[in-house]
């Protein structure tokens, strides 16, 4: 899927921006990421929280590989289910968005930038 289909995808679920990023694609919400693709699979945030949902079903996390390393990020794949049903997508996508804003949100705040002489 391109950025357009992405978007379109997850139109049941809310309204998304999906851009291009690492090969694959970015999908986000209210500023934050709750998906990506790539190669050709859909992947939504995870948790603590929000993954035991995932495990139960069985989806596989994002990896890759860097220098002969698998890394694996905060993401699962998207059930087969919610290919297909809106109601589901709904579900899953909720999952994932609620597992963005609660990283978010345990984010420490950043600290204004010093102002310099020149910036008076």
């Amino acid at each position: 899927m391109d950025v357009r289909d992405l978007e379109e995808f997850f139109a049941p679920a809310g309204r998304v921006e999906a851009r291009r990023m690492f090969g694959g694609v970015g999908v986000f919400a209210d500023g934050l990421m709750v998906a990506l693709q790539a190669g050709g699979v859909v992947y939504l945030k995870v948790d603590g929280e929000s993954e035991p949902a995932f495990l139960a079903e069985g989806l596989e996390p994002f990896s890759y590989v860097a220098k002969g390393v698998t890394k694996s990020l905060g993401y699962r794949r998207l059930p087969d289910a919610a290919y297909d049903d809106p109601d589901a997508m709904r579900i899953w996508f909720g999952l994932a968005l609620s597992a963005a804003r609660r990283k978010a949100a345990a984010r420490p705040a950043r600290k204004p930038k010093r102002r310099s002489a020149r910036d008076i």
